[in-house]
């Protein structure tokens, strides 16, 4: 298959979500002739997001309905395409790169393609988070039982809200610690926290990279994950589709918030630490706790809040042991409000990259 289909392919995967950008090195071409067959190059580029039957794209593309069906199942079953069942029908769509691709390799990855991902998330990929600042793909908020009763919280700022409204949840592996793990870079982290919601769940379910889950599991994983230092990272939608756990140590999105000098300003959150200095002890709990690096001891004996570097999601509060420390909600204006759905997070996105999250052969 001649090498402009990859080429292709990666300018189609760099319309949508965060984008697929090149490298100097080309490890995002290798990524993708590992994943993509050509003929499954060629089908994803003729795909849209939105989803649609083998009937339709057979009878858009001039092709056999039992091959078409045929091959985009096959792509389902390495988790290149997007699938929903309903009454026996099956609708194929496109997946963005990440998330989507990328989460799909849990149970197919090796050290070959751990590396390249590695390689590629290093040189290149990480550069496009701050292109959509502050939509970032997920956005952190506060564990829960570090937030004030008092204060009125929006349903999406609110973990276990999110997960009390859901019919269908599935929990799945993380893929950002699977991968570091396979090349001995991970952490202890629990590695099952990644929950989704609704079709997004049905879609793990049915591919068995995900397991269905009742309602009190998921809020027990959720106690599990604060327990560990995990930050609650929800998909940056008012209905967010999954709620994601992350640590900084393996977690794409937090390593490129701590390496940036004001992580505030490209997540937007809606809290803030604040030190009761008269109970302060300096333990450092809460600086080791503290995956921003916001937290430091000040000459007086006492923690201090990096309000640049501050997050918000509250590690610091839960394993404070005087109680020290509280998260106060920042001013309006300073805090983000989500774009409704997913699908408008990603055509905000598009918007901000000045993409478009259609297919270019659609496009025409």
């Amino acid at each position: 298959m001649p090498e402009k289909i990859y080429e292709k392919l990666r300018e189609q995967l760099d319309h949508y979500s965060i984008g697929y950008p090149a490298s100097e090195s080309g490890v995002e071409m290798a990524i993708l002739k590992k994943l993509f067959s050509g003929e499954e190059a060629e089908m994803f580029l003729i795909l849209s997001m939105k989803p649609e039957t083998p009937e339709s794209v057979a009878k858009r593309i001039g092709r056999d309905i039992g091959t078409v069906t045929a091959l985009l199942e096959r792509m389902l079953k390495k988790g290149l395409v997007f699938c929903r069942r309903k009454d026996g029908i099956a609708k194929f769509g496109a997946l963005p790169f990440a998330p989507g691709i990328f989460e799909q390799q849990t149970e197919t990855m090796d050290m070959e393609l751990a590396e390249l991902f590695e390689g590629y998330f290093q040189e290149a990929f990480h550069k496009n988070f701050i292109e959509t600042s502050p939509v970032l793909i997920h956005r952190p908020i506060p564990i829960n039982r570090v937030v004030d009763v008092s204060y009125p919280m929006a349903i999406y700022e609110n973990s276990r809200e999110i997960v009390s409204n859901q019919n269908l949840i599935a929990v799945a592996k993380c893929i950002c610690r699977v991968q570091k793990g396979v090349i001995d870079k991970g952490c202890d982290k629990p590695l099952e926290t990644c929950l989704m919601f609704g079709s997004q769940a049905r879609y793990y379910i049915d591919r068995g990279t995900g397991r269905r889950i009742t309602t009190d599991e998921a809020l027990k994983i959720l106690d599990q994950c604060e327990d560990a230092g995990l930050i609650t990272m929800p998909f940056n939608a008012q209905t967010p589709a999954n709620i994601c756990n992350c640590c900084p140590d393996c977690c794409v999105v937090l390593g490129v918030l701590r390496k940036h000098p004001r992580p505030v300003e490209l997540v937007k959150p809606s809290f803030y630490a604040v030190v009761d200095r008269e109970r302060c002890e300096a333990c450092e709990a809460c600086r080791e706790r503290c995956p921003m690096d916001a937290v430091t001891i000040g000459g007086d004996d006492a923690a201090e809040i990096n309000l640049d570097r501050c997050i918000g999601c509250g590690l610091c509060v839960s394993t404070c042991p005087t109680e020290a420390l509280r998260l106060d909600p920042r001013p309006e204006e300073q805090r983000l409000e989500p774009p409704e759905t997913g699908p408008q997070a990603f055509m905000e996105i598009a918007r901000m990259r000045g993409k478009m999250s259609v297919p270019q052969a659609l496009a025409k």
